[in-house]
């Protein structure tokens, strides 16, 4: 059984790395392939940022996020996105009781499911704006008002959300500064032939059980903070603000990509999302600071729900990928 203090020694460098270890292999035994995806979910996680998963039905989304879960003792909520969903029924509710005998009646609060440490908010499009905006509130935030009464969230608090890419009837899009919110946009895509061959056996058989817990959830917390303390460069910080700011077509520095397909370019946010991602990713690689190449690798999930191209853009076939992908191009320094 894990530890249960939630509040241990800060990890050294070499403990993160071992943890880093022990989670991929871990997830290695549940998760066939999908290696990009599952770094991405892991950065944003050891950033304590949300992300936007998109991908068709049956591509093991939530399987992965029940996994991470499972590892460091989280609290897993999943709740299904649906067009009669409450503000209420995701924060929770204030219920009459009491008044018999000689106890006084009042209102008792009942927390709803997004009193977790990992929500699984599925298919997030289809419930209406005031629910999607409750759940953002609560992403930023980490409490939720109810009957006028904050509630703090437990940390971490980490929300997943997930959209069908191919299904938009009945939807509600997120508006672009929610989806400013989420820390990346992760793109989960068909596997290879002979990775589908052993899921199909993985899957024809036997229930494959989640692994069992191997950190408490403070050990995870400590992780976290040594992501944060990580020293970074100037040069690689002054990258991060670059790339960001080439995004942004009224920028006298902007490339011509920028200035001719791009409508909004990505804000601040984005330029922390870079550096915050970086830190993590190189740690994660074994390296004690990140560099450019750091940067660069995760520039397209921070980036790409944070650039809105414009009707040029759109009527010339050019999507936001290749867009994006023109912009750090641009942006590169010259060797």
């Amino acid at each position: 059984m894990p530890d249960q203090e939630n509040t241990p020694k800060d990890l050294t460098f070499e403990e993160f790395q071992q943890n880093a270890a022990t989670i991929r292999s871990a997830i290695a035994g549940v998760i066939v392939a999908q290696q990009q995806p599952i770094e991405l979910l892991l950065i944003a996680s050891l950033c304590g940022g949300h992300s936007l998963m998109v991908g068709v039905p049956g591509l093991a989304k939530t399987l992965l996020v029940k996994t991470l879960a499972s590892i460091f003792s989280w609290k897993f909520k999943r709740i299904q996105f649906t067009p009669d969903l409450m503000p209420a029924d995701i924060t929770g509710y204030e219920l009459l009781s009491g008044g018999a005998g000689s106890q006084e009646a009042g209102l008792t609060f009942r927390p709803g499911p997004l009193f977790a440490n990992l929500v699984l908010a599925d298919e997030i499009n289809r419930a209406p704006p005031k629910t999607q905006s409750a759940l953002l509130e609560a992403m930023q935030e980490h409490h939720v008002t109810v009957g006028g009464q904050t509630h703090q969230l437990e940390e971490p608090f980490l929300v997943v959300a997930t959209q069908n890419p191919i299904e938009q009837e009945g939807t509600y899009p997120l508006p672009e500064a929610q989806l400013d919110r989420f820390f990346f946009e992760v793109r989960i895509e068909y596997p290879e032939t002979t990775d589908e061959e052993k899921i199909i056996i993985n899957t024809s058989g036997a229930e494959l059980p989640l692994p069992k817990p191997l950190f408490a959830p403070g050990q995870f917390l400590a992780m976290v903070r040594l992501v944060r303390a990580a020293p970074v460069a100037p040069s690689v910080t002054s990258f991060c603000v670059a790339l960001a700011a080439a995004t942004r077509p009224h920028n006298d520095k902007a490339p011509e990509a920028a200035r001719k397909y791009v409508e909004w370019g990505a804000g601040p946010r984005a330029s922390q999302t870079l550096l915050n991602a970086a830190k993590a990713r190189a740690l994660l690689s074994g390296r004690p600071t990140p560099t450019v190449a750091d940067v660069t690798a995760v520039a397209m999930p921070t980036l790409r729900h944070r650039v809105i191209p414009n009707y040029h853009a759109v009527g010339e076939g050019l999507t936001v990928e290749k867009l994006v992908t023109q912009i750090i191009e641009s942006v590169q320094p010259k060797v």
